[in-house]
């Protein structure tokens, strides 16, 4: 069994003539040596990156990108590709204890030429999968939101909404996180800049948008997220790191949908022209730009919302493949990482009633979907209460 690419060490000369008290890690990844962590004046250490570049000889601080681990008591760190490092926190909690550094990602890679530096970017490792976000576009009076409604009646506890961003100041009884994430123009700029926006749009003077870490949210809760946007956002959404499915409402006509806006009573002729006006360019759009993977014309209600349900696969016809919320992994602060294949083993040494034991936990990578600047999904773990000759029958 061989040890990873992974190296622990103390007081490591940092190149930029000061040395670090606390542990620090190194791992190679082409020509660069990449050097994660830092020491806190409270026995912790603190999660910084440096790049050696061995072919200049010169030491560079990077843009970093995304959420990046807490301070911990320690971390290992193992080559896993060559565009990504795993990070195993010491002493974290279950559900923030595996990470992964994007060093050459296509993300990455994007982030490099836009910004004009050196980039890298962290992503939060989960176990399992998430059911792909559903982006819903049409045309004001085609009845999207009343079908969306239908969907979260009959099935509560399956969908959400994400929680968009806006620049402008709450008003009456909004609170931060629940109807809005409200933020300074200024950071959500940054944020946008650095891609952490599936879109945005300027309303009135004020930024509005949904970020990828809201869309997240959602899929840790164990539910499906629901993006209910206009067909410039789907564009845009089409265009980022999201795998999702895009559906299109269309109206049966033209003539239709200019009686359901009338029926509503709640414009003025001039209004009802301009959203009519609108809904021409949308539907041309959503039929020819290639975003959308269906098109459902709602013509009847009953008959468009059980078509809807037959794309999510919840008319009976398929298994619901509902997804729990993921779990985390329980890791004692004394442990081990190696690595065999496409397997991370994580040699975890406890003591129960004065009797120490030995525990491996295994993460199986190989399913790994998503990245920055979202979660890395489709970690799968098990656990071998000892070593034993059938250890290799089970990592095979």
């Amino acid at each position: 069994m061989g040890e990873a690419p992974a190296f622990c060490f103390d007081n490591l000369q940092s190149g930029f003539g000061f040395k670090s008290k606390g542990f620090e890690t190194s791992a190679d990844v082409g020509d660069k040596t990449f050097v994660i962590g830092g020491a806190n004046t409270d026995s912790t250490s603190y999660i910084g990156v440096q790049i050696y570049d061995k072919s200049t000889g010169n030491w560079v601080i990077p843009t970093v990108l995304g959420s990046k681990p807490k301070p911990c008591k320690g971390h290992s760190a193992i080559v896993l590709n060559e565009d990504r490092i795993m990070i195993i926190i010491r002493g974290s909690t279950a559900d923030d204890c595996i990470w992964f550094l994007e060093v050459d990602t296509k993300y990455v890679k994007e982030l490099k030429k836009v910004l004009g530096t050196e980039v890298v970017a962290w992503s939060k490792g989960t176990t399992g999968d998430a059911e792909k976000p559903v982006v819903i576009s049409g045309p004001s009076g085609v009845g999207k939101g009343t079908l969306i409604n239908m969907l979260m009646k009959e099935f509560p506890s399956m969908f959400g909404f994400s929680v968009s961003h806006t620049t402008r100041a709450p008003r009456g009884n909004e609170n931060n996180g629940v109807h809005y994430h409200f933020t300074d123009r200024s950071v959500m700029e940054k944020d946008i800049k650095d891609g952490k926006f599936l879109e945005f749009a300027s309303v009135h003077g004020n930024l509005y948008g949904t970020s990828i870490e809201a869309v997240e949210a959602v899929a840790d809760s164990g539910k499906r997220c629901i993006l209910d946007i206009d067909v410039q956002g789907a564009r845009s959404v089409r265009a980022s790191s999201l795998d999702a499915i895009f559906i299109f409402f269309c109206p049966p006509s033209m003539r239709k949908l200019e009686e359901r806006l009338r029926a509503r009573g709640t414009e003025t002729e001039e209004q009802i022209l301009k959203r009519l006006r609108n809904a021409e360019a949308e539907i041309e759009q959503g039929k020819s730009s290639g975003i959308f993977d269906h098109i459902l014309y709602n013509d009847n209600l009953e008959e468009c919302y059980e078509n809807l349900k037959k794309l999510l696969g919840l008319d009976g016809s398929a298994p619901t493949n509902h997804k729990p919320s993921p779990k985390g992994i329980d890791l004692p602060l004394n442990h081990s990482v190696s690595k065999i294949d496409n397997k991370i083993l994580i040699n975890c040494e406890t003591t129960e009633l004065g009797t120490a034991s030995k525990n491996l936990i295994v993460l199986d990578v190989l399913p790994l979907k998503g990245g920055a600047p979202g979660r890395t999904r489709g970690l799968n773990v098990y656990s071998i209460d000892s070593f034993s000759d059938g250890l290799n029958e089970k990592l095979s």
